[in-house]
Order: C-alpha cells, then sequence, then structure tokens
C-alpha cells in the first residue's frame, strides 16, 4: 500500500506538470491572438487593409505555416475585436490570457465590462468549460450573485468579506430534470444523487458532507436535509430545502439546525455555519422583515429547475443599481 501511495505521488506530479504545461500554451497561443489583432487592428486604422487583405492573409498563413489552426478570416477579424475590446483595460486584458480562446470569444458577446470581468474571474477560479461558461451566462449567474451580494451586505457584520460572489439569489438546477411538481424529498435526492451537477451551480468550494445530515439535541433526533462544507469560507452550509414559497417561520428550523452545528459539530477552527433556505419562489420584502432582526448568518434564496428569464434578471439588478445611485445622490 505504501508503494501504491509513493507511485499515486509521481502521477499526481506528471498530471500537474501537464496541467502547468498546458495552461503555459494556452496562455502563449492568446498572447499571440492579442498581438495579431493588435497589428491588424492598426492597419485597419490606417485604412491600408479590408476584407480582401484578411482574407489573402489567412491564405498567406495557410500556405507558409501549414501546422497553423485558427487563422482563418473570421478568426482574425476576432483578433482584431479582441484586442479593441481589452487595450485600454489592462486589468482585462491579463485576466483575458488566464482563459481558452473560446470562452474568450464567448465573452467577446457581453457588452458590460463589469459583466466580462465577473465572468472571467469565475472561469478562472471554477475552472469553467467553455459550455459551462455558456451556461452560466444563459443562466445570469452574474446578475444572480450580483442581487445576492447587495442582500448579503445587510448582513457584513455577521458573515466574512470572502462570501462575495460565493452564493446566490436564485439557484437554477435544471440539469437534475426534475418535473415542475416534485416533492421535497424528490429534490433532495436529486441534488444527493447527481451531487457533480448540482456542484456546478454552487462551485468547486462546495464539499458534500451528506444528506439528511443527523443531529441529536437532548434526547430528540434531527436531520438538515443537505450539509455542505465550503472550503473558501472555512465553514459548514446548512440547506434546508421548501417547495413552497418562502414563510418567516421557516427560518426558525434553520437557525436551530445553525447553532446545534455551532455548539456540537464545528470545530475550533472553523468560521460560524450558514445557513441557505432554498424555497421554490420568495417575495424579496417579506424575505427582508424576517430576517432584519436574526443574528444568524443565514440566506434565502429560491430555485428554478428551468432557465430563468434573463431578461427579468437583468431588469431586477438594473432597479436594484438605479435604487442605489439615488441612496448615493441623496
Amino acid at each position: 500500500m505504501e508503494l501504491q501511495e509513493q507511485f499515486t505521488h509521481i502521477t499526481t506530479l506528471i498530471s500537474k506538470a501537464k496541467e502547468k504545461a498546458f495552461h503555459a500554451v494556452n496562455k502563449e497561443l492568446v498572447t499571440l491572438y492579442w498581438h495579431v489583432g493588435e497589428y491588424v487592428s492598426q492597419q485597419v486604422e490606417k485604412k491600408a487593409w479590408g476584407k480582401s487583405v484578411v482574407k489573402e492573409l489567412a491564405l498567406f498563413i495557410q500556405k507558409s505555416e501549414p501546422n497553423s489552426v485558427g487563422f482563418s478570416p473570421q478568426n482574425i477579424w476576432r483578433m482584431k475585436q479582441f484586442f479593441e475590446t481589452y487595450k485600454d483595460l489592462p486589468k482585462l486584458s491579463t485576466l483575458s490570457r488566464e482563459i481558452g480562446w473560446s470562452h474568450n470569444l464567448i465573452l467577446l458577446g457581453l457588452k458590460e465590462n463589469e459583466e466580462k470581468e465577473f465572468y472571467l474571474r469565475m472561469t478562472i477560479k471554477e475552472k469553467w468549460s467553455s459550455r459551462e461558461l455558456q451556461r452560466q451566462i444563459n443562466s445570469s449567474c452574474f446578475e444572480r450573485v450580483m442581487l445576492a451580494n447587495t442582500k448579503l451586505a445587510t448582513l457584513s457584520g455577521v458573515l466574512s468579506k470572502e462570501v462575495t460572489n460565493t452564493f446566490k439569489d436564485t439557484y437554477v438546477l435544471e440539469l437534475l430534470q426534475l418535473p415542475e411538481s416534485h416533492l421535497e424529498k424528490d429534490l433532495r435526492k436529486g441534488i444527493a444523487q447527481n451531487i457533480t451537477k448540482f456542484l456546478l451551480e454552487f462551485g468547486r468550494d462546495f464539499a458534500f458532507m451528506g444528506e439528511e445530515y443527523p443531529l441529536q439535541v437532548g434526547n430528540q433526533d434531527f436531520a438538515i436535509d443537505l450539509l455542505f462544507y465550503n472550503r473558501n469560507l472555512n465553514c459548514m452550509v446548512a440547506i434546508e430545502l421548501k417547495i413552497e414559497k418562502f414563510k418567516p417561520e421557516h427560518l426558525g428550523q434553520l437557525n436551530f439546525y445553525l447553532e446545534a452545528l455551532d455548539r456540537d459539530i464545528k470545530k475550533p477552527h472553523e468560521q460560524p455555519s450558514i445557513g441557505i433556505l432554498l424555497c421554490k419562489g420568495k417575495d424579496d420584502i417579506v424575505v427582508e422583515y424576517a430576517l432584519s432582526r436574526t443574528a444568524s448568518p443565514t440566506l434565502v434564496a429560491d430555485y428554478q429547475t428551468k432557465l430563468p428569464s434573463k431578461e427579468v434578471l437583468q431588469r431586477k439588478w438594473k432597479e436594484i443599481l438605479e435604487t442605489l445611485d439615488t441612496e448615493n445622490y441623496n
């Protein structure tokens, strides 16, 4: 067994070296595309080049460097767009070298720089594939996280600063393929049996500790629907599931579980446990009233079994921004 562990150590070193090599090659490739885009942009600005010249360039590269791929006329124009998008944004330009070209092409379609930066950082942190990045954009991940962050600000005295961009206001669980009509046990089982898919929505820093996690308080037994550990926040995260719209009385049970976790399960070096009440719908004003006097780090989010309307979430986020601007002005 000891020899097996030694061998595993070597294969781990090999895997890490391959990952570093791939990252280095990708960074060089994106940097190359940046410089090509810069040169093409300069030539177009001088009105020396147009579509026909770029087409000739693509053919020339194909003949001169037959092993080079990715230099079609369309992709060369994208390199120009890539350079022009980030040339005056050094922070975003640096981040863009850390992700793949296919990822960068997806992000070029976004208008707002704040949104671009969010997805750049999350792609790097969560190691999203280009397919997963597209899913997160389609499911309005940016708007959902920003909405959650504005509400988390009211709990800043309870929650650590690292909580930013960790939780969402709405969770999209379409990957679980749940029917519209389902029971709480169906939701819990669906998450537990498809934990890898669930963590695509919650994040890689979450480690699953179990479903119906047992707690004993006094002579009574209780069970938390789902219990996770967040490595970045260094705390347990208890999730209670409700297949109905949020009701204030739901908080009592979750707060009780958090108290039990912190008294009996939490280790001395860990931070206080966080609770998430995941409901099928919520009234934000009711949630605000219900949370206003709670001392526990508790969040209320809703879940959807289908992709949400991006337009609705964008409108909600813009309304909050307008409200914040008005408050700052006054």
